[in-house]
C-alpha cells in the first residue's frame, strides 16, 4: 500500500532524557493535528529532528530514540550541534526568517551558514529517499527545508511531492536582494504543488519565478522543463472544535476555577474591560508598536484610563540572539515606562507575562477578555487570532487583527487595522470596546462558520486532494512523452526504413533560446550530428530565421533549408522563392513597434527579409505580459485589412503575411517523394501547421509541455540532440 512521507524540521514528538530515562510524548501543535488523518491515523511516516543533537547522544541511547520514534511512525533525521547552530539557528533563522517577513535589517548571509543550510536538506533528502518507495508522496514542509523538493525530485522524478510554506513569502524586490535566490527558487520547483497561505504570498512568488528563472507562468501553472508545477493557497485552520469545546468546558462550571481565572473575573465588571494580546517574542509580532500606540490611545481616550487593561502574554523565543534580547529589553521598558506614567493605586494599564501558560491558562484569558488586540507587523498567518474566536462561546467579543497578519485575508469581520497607524489603532481599538452587542455577535458568529469549517484538517485534505489531483494530471502527459518504449520504437522504425525525412525547426528545437537571436548559431557539435544525419536521411531545417542568416550559418552544407516560415526553400544548393510577397507593409508597422520598444526596456525589434519581430525576452516579465495584450490590440485591426498575421512564438511576437506557414511546405515536400518515415520536431505554435499537414502515421513532436496538436512531446533541445543521436 501506497504511504505519505511527511517532512519537517521537527517531529512532532517531544523527547527528552532524564536521569538517562527516555521520555516521548505527542506534540499538540497545529500541524501535527492537521497532519493526524495522513499520518496517525493512515498509511504514513513522519520524518524530521528529534530535537537532541547526536553529539549528545550515546550509540545504545541513539538506537533506543530511533526504536521508540519509530513506534510512533516517525523517522528521525542526525543532527549534530554544528548542524543546529548554522542550518536552523543561522540560515534558516538568520537570513530567510527576516528577509522572508521583510526583516532586511536583521538579515545576514553567511556563506558557511548557506553551505549547512544545503548540507542539512541533503541529509533530509537521503532519509526521505531511503524510506521512499514506487508510488509513495511526500509532502515538506517550511522554509527550513526550501531545497529539499528538488533534491527528492532529482533523485525519484517519478515522486509526487508536495511543499506547503508555513511564513510569507516576499515581494519580487525584497527576494531578488537574495544572494542564492535562483538556488531556493530551483529547490522549490522540485515540488509538484507549491501551497501558501494567501494569493499575495502566491502571487509574489510567481512573480520572482517569472522575473529570476524567468520561466514561463500561466494562471497559477509553472511550466518547468518537461512539468506543469501547480501553485496555490491553502489558509491554514485550527483544530476549532479543541478550543471551541475546552472553552464551553470552562464556562460550564464543571471545572474548579484556576487561580488565574479568579484573579481575571476581579477585574472584570460591566464598565471595565480586558483587553489580550498574546503573541510569541519575535520582531515580526510588533509587540514594541502595539504598547506604544496603546501608551497613544491612553493618552488621546483618557475616558478609558482605569477601565481598560491590557493583558499582555509574550512566550520566550530564541532568547540566546542579540536581537531577540534587545527586543526583550525594549518591551520590558516599555511596559515599565508606561505603567509609570498611567498606573494608579488600584489599576496598572499593562499586566505584562513574559513566560509560556499551559493550553487550560490560555483558554481562560481567551474567554475572559473583551477583546483580543492581534497586531503583528508582519505574520504568515497568525493562529492566535483565530483560537480567540473559536473560544466565543457566548457569541460576544471583538478582534481587532493586523492587515499583515495572513488571517486578515479569510477574517474580514475583524477590526481591521494598520499597525504601524497609532491613529488607526487607537481609533479601531475605541471602536471594539463600544461595539454594541448584536455587531459583535453578527461578526462572531460568522467568523465562528467560517473557522468551524476550515479547520486544520479541511487544510489538510485540500492541499492533500489537490497534490493528488497534479498525480493524476501529470501521469496523463507521461503518454504522450517520447521515452521508454516510445523511443525505442521510435529509434527502431528509424533504423528499418528507407526513404526518412527528418524536419526539424531549429530555435528552441536543436538550440536554446538566447537573448540576442544572433548569438544562437550552430556550433561543432549540432554540425557533427547534423552531417551524420543528412547520410542517414533528408534532412530539413525549416525556421522562421531569414534566408540571409540561414545561407551565412548552413550555405556550406548540403542541408534543404527553409527559412522566413516558408517563403525560401534551399534544395540542391540552390534557392526558390516559395512565395512573392510585398514588403512595403514594413514602413507602417515599424513606427508602432519602435514606440512599444521606447516605452518596454530590454527589448527590440529584428528586421527580416519578409517579417517584423518584437522580442522582449530580456524584458521584466510582468510589464512585458501588459506590453504584448497592448501591442496585440494595437496590430489586430492593422494587420487584417492588409493580409498579415501576428505569430506568437517563444518571447516574441512576428507580423508577416497570411499567406505563408510551415504547414504548406511540409505538404510540398512530402509530394516530393513516396517518404516511408517522417518526423517533424518544432517548439513553438508556428509549428503547430506542419503537425497538422503530417500524415497520420509520421511522428511528430513537441519541444516543452504544452498543449499541441504533436503526438508526442520532449523535454528541450538537449534533448532533441540526444535522441537525434540515437538515430546514427
Amino acid at each position: 500500500m501506497n504511504k505519505t512521507i511527511i517532512v519537517s524540521n521537527r517531529l512532532p514528538l517531544q523527547v527528552s532524557i532524564q536521569k538517562n530515562s527516555l521520555e516521548i510524548s505527542p506534540s499538540v501543535g497545529g500541524l501535527a493535528t492537521g497532519m493526524k488523518s495522513v499520518h496517525a491515523d493512515g498509511n504514513g511516516i513522519w520524518v524530521g529532528w528529534s530535537g537532541i543533537p547526536e553529539n549528545e547522544l550515546s550509540p545504545s541511547l541513539a538506537k533506543e530514540v530511533e526504536k521508540k520514534i519509530k513506534k510512533e511512525k516517525c523517522v528521525s533525521v542526525s543532527l549534530t550541534n554544528e548542524d543546529i547552530e548554522d542550518y536552523y539557528e543561522g540560515f534558516s533563522n538568520n537570513a530567510l526568517w527576516p528577509l522572508f517577513h521583510y526583516f532586511m535589517e536583521y538579515t545576514n548571509f553567511e556563506q558557511h551558514e548557506w553551505e549547512a543550510y544545503k548540507r542539512v536538506n541533503e541529509k533530509f533528502a537521503e532519509v526521505v529517499i531511503d524510506n521512499l518507495e514506487d508510488g509513495d508522496t511526500v509532502w515538506v514542509h517550511d522554509y527550513q527545508l526550501l531545497l529539499l523538493p528538488q533534491l527528492i525530485k532529482g533523485k525519484k522524478p517519478n515522486t509526487t511531492v508536495g511543499f506547503f510554506l508555513h511564513i510569507p513569502f516576499p515581494s519580487y524586490e525584497i527576494f531578488r536582494t537574495f544572494p542564492w535566490r535562483e538556488e531556493i527558487l530551483t529547490g522549490m520547483l522540485g515540488a509538484d504543488l507549491l501551497g501558501f497561505h494567501t494569493y499575495d504570498y502566491e502571487r509574489h512568488f510567481l512573480s520572482s519565478v517569472k522575473r529570476i528563472l524567468r520561466l514561463d507562468v500561466n494562471f497559477n501553472k509553472i511550466n518547468y522543463h518537461d512539468r506543469i508545477i501547480k501553485v496555490d493557497s491553502f489558509p491554514m485552520g485550527i483544530d476549532y472544535n479543541k478550543f471551541h469545546n475546552a472553552a464551553l468546558e470552562h464556562r460550564s462550571g464543571s471545572l474548579e476555577k484556576s487561580e488565574l481565572r479568579k484573579r481575571l473575573e476581579e477585574h472584570v465588571t460591566e464598565d471595565k474591560k480586558l483587553i489580550l494580546s498574546i503573541d510569541r517574542m519575535d520582531y515580526t509580532k510588533g509587540i514594541p508598536n502595539r504598547i506604544k500606540a496603546f501608551e497613544y490611545f491612553l493618552d488621546n481616550y483618557p475616558k478609558y484610563k482605569e477601565k481598560v487593561r491590557l493583558v499582555m502574554l509574550a512566550v520566550p523565543s530564541r532568547s540566546n540572539v542579540p536581537q531577540y534580547q534587545k527586543l526583550k529589553r525594549e518591551t520590558d521598558e516599555l511596559v515599565g515606562r508606561i505603567n509609570g506614567k498611567f498606573a494608579t493605586v488600584s489599576w496598572t494599564p499593562i499586566w505584562y507575562f513574559y513566560r509560556s501558560m499551559p493550553f487550560a491558562d490560555l483558554i481562560d484569558l481567551y474567554i475572559s477578555s473583551d477583546v483580543a488586540l492581534i497586531t503583528p507587523i508582519r505574520d504568515g498567518m497568525n493562529l492566535v487570532a483565530k483560537e480567540y474566536i473559536a473560544t466565543r462561546t457566548e457569541g460576544n467579543g471583538v478582534l481587532v487583527l493586523s492587515e499583515m497578519a495572513g488571517a486578515s485575508k479569510e477574517m474580514n469581520e475583524a477590526l481591521l487595522i494598520n499597525p504601524n497607524s497609532f491613529q488607526n489603532f487607537a481609533e479601531n481599538l475605541e471602536r471594539a470596546l463600544t461595539m454594541p452587542l448584536n455587531e459583535q455577535e453578527n461578526r462572531i458568529k460568522f467568523l465562528q462558520k467560517r473557522l468551524k469549517r476550515y479547520d486544520v484538517e479541511k487544510w489538510a485534505e485540500e492541499f492533500f486532494k489537490s497534490l493528488q489531483e497534479t498525480e493524476q494530471d501529470r501521469n496523463t502527459i507521461v503518454t504522450k512523452k517520447l521515452t521508454g518504449d516510445y523511443e525505442k520504437s521510435f529509434v527502431e522504425k528509424f533504423k528499418s526504413k528507407k526513404k526518412k525525412m527528418l524536419l526539424l525547426d531549429y530555435d528552441g528545437t536543436l538550440v536554446g533560446f538566447k537573448d540576442n537571436p544572433q548569438d544562437a548559431k550552430p556550433d561543432d557539435e549540432l554540425f557533427e550530428l547534423l552531417d551524420s544525419l543528412h547520410e542517414k536521411a533528408t534532412l530539413v531545417l525549416i525556421s522562421g530565421r531569414d534566408k540571409d542568416t540561414f545561407q551565412r550559418w548552413f550555405g556550406h552544407k548540403s542541408y534543404n533549408l527553409v527559412t522566413d516560415h516558408g517563403v525560401w526553400l534551399y534544395q540542391n544548393e540552390e534557392w526558390t522563392a516559395l512565395e512573392r510577397l510585398k514588403t512595403d507593409w514594413m514602413q507602417s508597422i515599424r513606427p508602432i513597434l519602435e514606440t512599444f520598444v521606447d516605452s518596454t526596456p530590454g527589448t527590440f525589434i529584428e528586421t527580416k527579409n519578409y517579417s517584423l519581430a518584437w522580442h522582449y525576452r530580456t524584458a521584466d516579465p510582468e510589464l512585458a505580459k501588459i506590453r504584448t495584450m497592448e501591442l496585440n490590440t494595437v496590430l489586430t485591426s492593422m494587420v487584417a485589412n492588409n493580409g498579415l498575421s501576428i505569430l506568437e512564438g517563444n518571447k516574441v511576437i512576428e507580423i508577416k503575411s497570411s499567406n505563408v506557414n510551415k504547414g504548406r511546405v511540409v505538404n510540398r515536400l512530402l509530394i516530393e517523394n513516396d517518404y516511408d518515415f517522417v518526423t517533424i520536431i518544432g517548439d513553438d505554435w508556428t509549428d503547430e501547421y506542419m503537425f497538422e499537414e503530417a500524415p497520420d502515421w509520421a511522428y511528430t513532436i513537441k519541444v516543452g509541455l504544452t498543449k499541441t496538436k504533436a503526438k508526442y512531446q520532449i523535454k528541450d533541445p538537449k534533448q532533441v540532440r540526444q535522441l537525434l543521436q540515437k538515430l546514427i
